[in-house]
Parts: C-alpha cells; structure tokens; sequence
C-alpha cells in the first residue's frame, strides 16, 4: 500500500509540474548525454520492472509486483521525456508539458488501483471462485457429504487461508462418525488446496421421513421462484417440533434484500401453517 501511494504521489507530483510548464512555458535544452542517460535508465527501469514483477507473481507478494510496477512506471516517465525530446528536436515542437501531463494521468490512474487492489486485500474480498469451489467439491467427494454451503475464506498472506464451512449430511451419524468426518475433511482440503478449515458446522439432512423430501422440493420451487433468490439450502423438517429450518441466499444486488427475504418467509408460512419456519438469511460470500 505504501509502494501504491508513492505512485500516486510521484503522478501527481508530475502532472503539477507538467501544468506549470503548460501554463508558463520553457523552451528545453536537450543535451546528447542526457538522453542517452535516459535512454538507458529507460531500457534498465524496463527490465527491473518485469523481473521484480514476475519474481513478485512466482512468490505471490503483492509487494514484490507493485515494486515491479512503479519500476515500469518509471520507466514509463522517462520515456516520456525521450519522445518529447525528439519531436523537439526533429521538429521544433515542444510537447514536453502536454506529454507530462497525459503521462501523469496514466500514472495516477494506475497508483488508484494499486492503491484499490491494496485496500481490497486489507479490508477482504470475495474468495477466488476457482479456489472456492475446488474446497466444495473436495468436501462433497466424501460420500456422507451432501452438499457444501456457506464457505468463507480469510486471507492471511501468500498461500494462508483460513476458513469455515457448513456441510450437510443425514441426520442419522453419530457424534464419533461426524468427528472422524471433519478431520477427513481438514486433512484432504489442506493436502489439496492448502486451506485450513478451521471450523466444520453440520446440516442435518431428513433421512427418516418420506414426506420431507416432499415438502423440501415444493419449499425449494417456491423460494427459487423469487426475484434475487440464489439458492436455499439446510433444510430439515422437525416433525416432532413442528418446524421447518432452511437457510436462503439472496443476492447483494437485491433492491432491498431483507424485504425478499421477509417475503419468502410470508409464503412458505401460508403454505404450511401448521409449521413455524425458522429460515435464516444467508450471505452469498462464496462460489
């Protein structure tokens, strides 16, 4: 992030002085040792740029690639007064000043988002889809495992994330079955994606019951026929309680997500008044 500011600062620093040069020009005086200075500063800045920055990717620091890219940037800069010099020199105009300035706006833009992509990193961001939904099929090749939901990720540098999950599985296992389960779980996830679960929540899953599977299918066509609904999931019938759980995603693009929701719950109420439906409102924070 720090990288990411002296980028910004260098553009704007730039586009000042191009502005002042704009509003209150000088004729430049190009001397042939200068340029070929810069000239090689600029061959030098481009091929420390892309070696620092694919050294950066290979190791996945963030700080390695931006190092890379305010190398280029330099680079950028300097070749900039290059082409200011020979349009000067072979036609007598002088763009130094507009040149400047347009080159500064690229690298102020380019400081903003590095600056952005620092900030999503700080703050958190969605989970990579390829690596969130590698994790759910890794789960779901275990064959008590019905379905993965709910996955959330946090980054905690190169190569370090931690997360949690809910898993659905019948609602007959055991407590020593779900134990030996969940260490299966941890153990095949982190072999193959390196992410450590953390936490492993569990779904019961109606396994006792003809008619729940019923119920969860005509539950689930209603819920899905909303506007904005992404997917219900954890559903169980508690015939003995009288209620019906079930979680419902609805997405972030949602003019008003809890008024969905709230309708959800209204239908499936009305359809099965001899229930009380404790749906939960689920975040959509996965692939």
């Amino acid at each position: 992030m720090l990288i990411s500011v002296i980028v910004l600062y260098a553009g704007v620093t730039s586009l000042v002085e191009s502005v002042k040069k704009i509003i209150r020009p000088e004729l430049p005086d190009y001397s042939p040792v200068a340029l070929i200075i810069i000239a090689v500063a600029v061959l030098v800045k481009i091929l420390l740029g892309r070696y620092v920055k694919g050294v950066g990717e290979k190791v996945n620091s963030d700080s390695l690639v931006a190092s890379g890219k305010d190398a280029m940037l330099d680079s950028v800069i300097s070749a900039s007064t290059l082409a200011a010099a020979a349009i000067y020199l072979i036609w007598h105009i002088s763009l130094e000043a507009w040149l400047g300035a347009l080159i500064s706006l690229v690298i102020i833009k380019s400081g903003i988002e590095m600056l952005s992509d620092s900030l999503s990193d700080i703050l958190g961001e969605r989970a990579d889809s390829d690596i969130s939904k590698g994790v759910k099929q890794t789960i779901c090749t275990f064959p008590e495992v019905h379905g993965a939901y709910d996955l959330v990720l946090h980054s905690y540098g190169p190569d370090r994330l931690v997360g949690s999950v809910h898993i659905e599985v019948p609602d007959t296992m055991t407590a020593d079955r779900l134990d030996q389960l969940q260490r299966d779980i941890t153990q095949k996830v982190m072999l193959e994606h390196g992410v450590i679960l953390t936490g492993i929540s569990v779904y019961s899953m109606n396994t006792k019951q003809d008619e729940a599977a019923l119920i969860q299918e005509d539950i689930r066509r209603r819920v899905m026929s909303h506007d904005h609904a992404l997917q219900m999931h954890g559903f169980y019938l508690d015939e003995r309680a009288k209620e019906i759980r079930f979680d419902v995603v609805i997405d972030f693009a949602a003019p008003d997500r809890a008024a969905a929701y709230r309708a959800i719950v209204e239908e499936i109420e009305k359809a099965y008044p001899g229930y009380a439906v404790a749906a939960s409102l689920d975040v959509d924070v996965s692939d």
